[in-house]
């Protein structure tokens, strides 16, 4: 035993060794290659725990107690509400399992005979039990979720929206297990009312939000959430186009992004909340709500550009670059720089008629009016830094 007590307090004094499992799981379990920061801080304080209690019933011959068992129970919930995937969570522990071993077996002097096979049977024996105990608890969190299916959905969005995820393929086969394919491409729209002192958002309201969107799924599945005063909505990428029509009849304003793929909402959503923050009065029109290129253009006034002035310049000019669109480019411009209709036209040699004609082409080409004074400023930053 006291040999036991000499390796198990070396592997625990050694940060190395919750470093080498975290390592070794995340290259040979894929779900876990892809999690973020904060999914990865509780992998390794997961690994810490499980590592000390593992030595310490290598040194006395114990056994889990009902305390280690709930605490193994409780991860298994939490990974059927997140959607790491049953298997991949026990491939894990199998491989921690293994470095622990190793990390024993390369101890000097190695264990002898007796406490090398008291660590075989602990760890199958440890192994079979937290098995059993975590596929127990993993199915019937899942059942309560999948019986619930509203719940599941909003908890699947606020895990979305707060980046708490493993991976795509464990997003979908969530979903899959809720009856349900999510939207993509997607609109993620985020909603408020449009009178500051008109209260939050409440979760009815929300849901009846939703259902204004019917028929633009095509067997996707609209999601919906409140986080704070605001919902937010994940829809087909098509249901965008009614967003305008469908905020203003409910007194609400938003910002709806295109321009994400599924596995940044959780970007796409910081973006449009920071935009509904940050934007002014006069940003917010009531024919349109804010889009990719308005949120990527406070971001950038507000000092934390998000993207390439690049990418804002195609966002936000889009078809105007396109070849044999030049005159557009080239009238929008004189236009910005003159500061009026008139004056533009008398200095590209046209008559104001013509000039008026081409900025009604650019308002509905990029959805943006020249005459309105926060579009024509988000047209002026796109064409300034997007050369």
């Amino acid at each position: 035993m006291k040999e036991r007590e000499r390796i198990r307090q070396r592997l625990i004094a050694d940060p190395g060794v919750v470093a080498t499992v975290v390592t070794a799981v995340r290259e040979q379990v894929p779900a876990y290659a892809a999690l973020d920061d904060s999914r990865l801080h509780e992998v390794r304080a997961i690994a810490a725990w499980a590592l000390d209690r593992l030595l310490h019933l290598w040194v006395t011959d114990g056994a889990l107690t009902s305390a280690d068992l709930r605490r193994f129970r409780g991860i298994a919930a939490a990974r059927a509400a997140d959607g790491r995937p049953m298997q991949a969570v026990l491939r894990a522990y199998r491989v921690a399992a293994t470095v622990l071993t190793d990390e024993i077996a390369a101890a000097t002097p190695p264990p002898a005979a007796p406490d090398a096979f008291a660590l075989a049977r602990m760890a199958l024996t440890t192994l079979d039990t937290l098995s059993e105990e975590m596929a127990t608890a993993y199915t019937a969190t899942s059942e309560d979720l999948t019986a619930d299916r509203d719940r599941a959905l909003r908890l699947l969005l606020d895990d979305l929206i707060a980046g708490r995820h493993a991976s795509i393929g464990a997003l979908t086969d969530r979903a899959a297990r809720l009856g349900r394919q999510l939207p993509d491409p997607y609109c993620l729209l985020v909603a408020e009312p449009a009178d500051a002192d008109g209260g939050g958002v409440t979760q009815e309201t929300a849901a009846g939000l939703l259902s204004s969107f019917g028929g633009h799924g095509g067997g996707l599945t609209p999601l919906v959430t409140v986080r704070g005063s605001r919902a937010v909505l994940l829809l087909p990428a098509a249901a965008g186009a009614s967003a305008p029509r469908v905020l203003g009849e409910r007194g609400l304003r938003g910002c709806a992004l295109t321009g994400e793929s599924l596995d940044r909402i959780a970007v796409a959503y910081r973006l449009a909340a920071d935009a509904l923050d940050t934007a002014p009065a006069h940003a917010h029109h009531p024919e349109r709500v804010l889009t990719d290129g308005d949120a990527q253009v406070l971001a950038l006034l507000g000092g934390r550009p998000a993207t390439t002035p690049e990418q804002i310049g195609r966002l936000i000019l889009g078809p105007l670059r396109q070849p044999g669109r030049r005159h557009l480019m080239d009238a929008l411009t004189t236009y910005l720089d003159t500061g009026s209709a008139n004056a533009a036209a008398r200095k590209l040699g046209l008559h104001p008629q013509s000039l008026r004609y081409r900025l009604r082409r650019i308002a509905d080409l990029t959805t943006r009016d020249p005459r309105d004074p926060w579009q024509r400023l988000t047209l002026d930053i796109a064409r300034t830094i997007g050369h």
